[in-house]
């Protein structure tokens, strides 16, 4: 039995305090579904467990230009049911109902399903060598079970991917991530907050030390309501992805005004498609055009023996769902 010292600041000034004094360990607890785990497997040992639930974080606002501003510790069920995602932002809304399970999903929040932890067996096993968890000490993934794994953004340090379905659908919105830290508040485009691992993957973000996330702003988006997002995985729930396309599409007539796409289950961070999108604005919104723009993004893909399945799977998932948003078989 490990000892634990429990603090349930009243303030967020207080909760901030707590996290910059840095006399021990220490981790933030909102729903806990991904720490409540880690603990269990001496993955991550904090001495200090800093609960935020009573914050006030838990609210979903509008935004003057017509967005929405997403509280920290918003549940994923709460968000998912919101009229507001719904109607806006359907992307969103699958994507967290394709998540976990339901009771999953009636704890876990915002902003702790922005900052969960790698899923790869190598990082979830404390007896294995992990750069992710203990830099320097290798990456047995590389060359040994590594279906799950990354092929775009990887390096040779860590192949690990980001598990996460919610952040998927909110890098191919521009979200943007608020926090406040000992010095002042301060906000993170979403497509930069999650770091790819280079020579140290130890660190999965950007977020500054000892700042708490306060809210995800997510900006209006006109044609965000033909939106969706698809997930293949080995079972039809309480999987994570294999892969995963998170994608919002304009189209004029025939052509394809503007696009947003980002991929997950493919890389340590969720993965913005921009190369495919560059290619599709103004093209011919067919089947034809929508698989070339696919197969362009995994170009530079470094598959390893175990995962070269994905690239064909994420050619397959892109087509699939941007011809089923713009309703079209050709």
């Amino acid at each position: 039995m490990k000892p634990l010292t429990y603090e349930r600041p009243a303030t967020l000034d207080e909760a901030v305090s707590l996290l910059g004094r840095g006399e021990v360990p220490t981790s933030l607890l909102a729903g806990g579904t991904n720490l409540v785990d880690l603990l269990k497997l001496d993955v991550e040992s904090p001495q200090l467990l800093v609960d935020v639930n009573h914050l006030g974080l838990d609210r979903i606002d509008d935004t003057p230009n017509g967005g929405l501003m997403i509280g920290a510790t918003v549940r994923n069920s709460d968000l998912a049911a919101d009229p507001r995602v719904r109607e806006r932002y359907p992307l969103l809304a699958r994507a967290l109902l394709s998540a976990a399970s339901g009771q999953i999903r009636n704890m876990a929040t915002t902003a702790g399903n922005l900052m969960q932890r790698t899923r790869c067996v190598y990082f979830m096993d404390a007896t294995k060598p992990c750069n992710k968890r203990e830099p320097g000490s290798g990456c047995p993934a590389v060359e040994g079970a590594s279906r799950e794994l990354g092929l775009l953004g990887t390096s040779d340090s860590c192949i690990a991917t980001h598990p996460g379905d919610m952040a998927v659908a909110l890098v191919a919105l521009d979200a943007v991530v608020h926090f406040v830290a000992a010095d002042g508040a301060g906000t993170i485009p979403i497509g930069d907050f999650h770091r790819l691992p280079g020579d140290d993957p130890s660190l999965d973000t950007t977020l500054p030390a000892g700042a708490i996330i306060t809210a995800v702003e997510v900006p209006p988006l006109a044609f965000a309501s033909t939106s969706t997002y698809r997930k293949a995985r080995d079972r039809r729930s309480y999987a994570f992805a294999l892969a995963s396309v998170a994608a919002a599409i304009d189209v004029d007539g025939d052509t394809v005004r503007d696009i947003r796409i980002a991929l997950g289950g493919v890389s340590p961070r969720p993965w913005r498609a921009h190369a495919a999108e560059e290619l599709l604005r103004g093209a011919p919104a067919t089947a034809d055009s929508f698989r070339a723009a696919a197969e362009a993004e995994l170009a530079a893909a470094t598959p390893t023996g175990e995962n070269a399945l994905k690239v064909d799977l994420v050619v397959r998932l892109v087509t699939g769902v941007l011809l089923e948003l713009t309703g079209s078989e050709r």
